[in-house]
Formats: structure tokens, sequence, C-alpha cells
């Protein structure tokens, strides 16, 4: 987390938590949802405004963390902001070699493999150190040559049970089971 972030959490420490205004997409773009988007229908049928700006993103991928129950958020200064998922915490970025790539995060972290999996509409996801998440569409080709040549075999899933097996939430919502602030699970 930026030092400028733990300083606000410490100057401010009771800025209650925000549901709603942040989502993050399959292919690892970020969305602001005011107001008039979240009335117009749930995400991601209705997106909202997508994040341009590469300084704002970059903070936003700095400060994405998770607390104990596999709410993800944005720490933004004191206040959290939770954040909506499309399909899972990670999009996964694949580069390098044919059959054995490279992993990086939407938000630019390293990643290892731990487990491949392929859920039933063919979508592939990586169980790796950071966490779930899912294979960019775009890095599918890749994916695919770590499949043909053996590297990578995925085990089945069922996509409506990904979030309770790998341990994350795809719409957190305030409750008074939401946990106080936690560290980086990341």
């Amino acid at each position: 987390m930026d030092e400028i972030v733990l300083a606000a959490m410490r100057k401010w420490p009771n800025v209650p938590h925000c549901f709603g205004w942040l989502a993050l997409d399959a292919r690892g773009d970020w969305y602001l949802r005011d107001e008039a988007a979240q009335r117009a229908g749930p995400f991601p049928r209705v997106k909202g405004s997508r994040i341009e700006h590469d300084k704002l993103k970059a903070f936003i991928g700095r400060n994405y963390l998770a607390d104990e129950a596999g709410h993800w958020f944005f720490q933004n200064g004191p206040q959290r902001v939770y954040v909506q998922l499309e399909v899972a915490p990670w999009i996964w970025r694949l580069d390098g070699p044919a059959g054995r790539p490279t992993i990086t995060s939407h938000t630019g972290r390293p990643a290892q493999l731990r487990s491949p999996w392929l859920d039933d509409d063919g979508r592939v996801f990586l169980d790796t150190t950071l966490g779930f998440g899912l294979v960019h569409s775009q890095d599918m080709g890749l994916a695919a040559q770590a499949v043909e040549i053996g590297h990578w075999a995925p085990m089945p899933l069922h996509f409506d049970d990904a979030p309770a097996r790998f341990g994350y939430r795809l719409d957190p919502q305030p409750s008074m089971s939401t946990p106080a602030p936690a560290h980086d699970r990341s």
C-alpha cells in the first residue's frame, strides 16, 4: 500500500466503506459506477465509465487488496472502496515463450502458476501465488499452447463454484459481517 494511503488511514481511521462505485471487468479494466450507472442496472450489464487515466489505474492497482472474507477493495486514502468483480479478482496477462508463458496481473504484479482451470464456457482460469483469476482473452493463444505442449493440464471448473472454492466475492455488499480493515492478502 502507498505510504500516503497508510498515513490517511492513521489520520482518519473511521471513514465509512464505499460499495457499488468501482468494478473490474473480465478484461482487467476498472469502471467507475456513479449513481446513474448503478440505477441503470447491475454490473457488468451496465458497466459505467471506464477509467482511462494511467496514473489513476496504477494507484488503484498498488492499493488493491482483499479482506479476510474475500471482499476485494481499493484503499483510497482512508476510505475502503469495495470492488464488484465480473469474474475474478485477477485478470492474467501472459507473455514469453510458447508453452511456458510468464504470468502478470492486470495490476502489473508477477505471479507463479499453481494450477490451471477450464470452466463450462471454455475460459481458462489460473490459481497462482497471488490468487485466482481469468486469463485475458487476448492471451488465450499462449494458454492454448501451454495446454497443447502438455505444460498445463486444466482441471474442470463450474464457474458458479469458483468464488467459494477460491475464496472471493463477486459483489461485496455492506453488512454487519463486513470485517474491519485488514492487511494485504496478496
